[in-house]
């Protein structure tokens, strides 16, 4: 089964590396992988989806605690929450086609956004499931190149990735005054 686990984490060099390196080291193999910033300062989120069981996803979350820059995770595979991936594919279309691949387009809510002479670029933004079976209705045609993002994951509603009651408990605000992270505005544990 695929787990999708976010991560918030501080915005410093080398902390991709050290979370791709845990993953690494126990074996784990990344099904994707997308890194931003979010909309507080110093913090960026990572939302990465693997492959396995639900205690292989725990401990996987214990270990990712254990990097000093992470500051929180939360397993989004069962929570009611959206989660899309953005494809660009540049497929052969000739003006005999042109028409009938503009149409399967409509069909996934997918764009048009260049348009040559032999080819066209589409843009699509979807789950996962619908963008492969976009590509394979624009297989026929001839896929000349394809790029698609790691999938990003946020919870429905008004709930946010960091209410949680335990995220402010008295053991959680003591290890993070131990190792230099402060409370800045409504987001906590920023290092220095």
């Amino acid at each position: 089964m695929k787990h999708t686990v976010v991560a918030l984490v501080e915005d410093k060099p080398g902390v991709l590396n050290r979370v791709a390196s845990l993953f690494r080291r126990r074996g784990y193999n990344i099904d994707s992988l997308a890194v931003g910033t979010t909309h507080e300062i110093g913090v960026s989120r990572m939302t990465i989806v693997i492959e396995g069981n639900d205690n292989m996803v725990d401990q996987l979350e214990k270990q990712l605690y254990k990097l000093i820059e992470v500051i929180k995770v939360e397993n989004f595979t069962s929570k009611n929450s959206i989660m899309r991936e953005l494809a660009l594919i540049k497929v052969k279309a000739s003006s005999q086609n042109r028409r009938e691949i503009l149409e399967i387009l409509e069909v996934f809510r997918a764009q048009a956004i260049d348009l040559s002479t032999a080819s066209l670029v589409i843009q699509i933004v979807a789950h996962r499931d619908t963008i492969d079976a976009l590509i394979e209705n624009l297989d026929r045609f001839g896929i000349l190149e394809m790029v698609r993002t790691g999938r990003i994951a946020m919870r429905r509603g008004y709930t946010t990735t960091t209410d949680d009651e335990d995220f402010n408990d008295e053991d959680t605000l003591r290890f993070n005054s131990q190792i230099g992270r402060l409370t800045n505005g409504n987001f906590p544990f920023v290092s220095d």
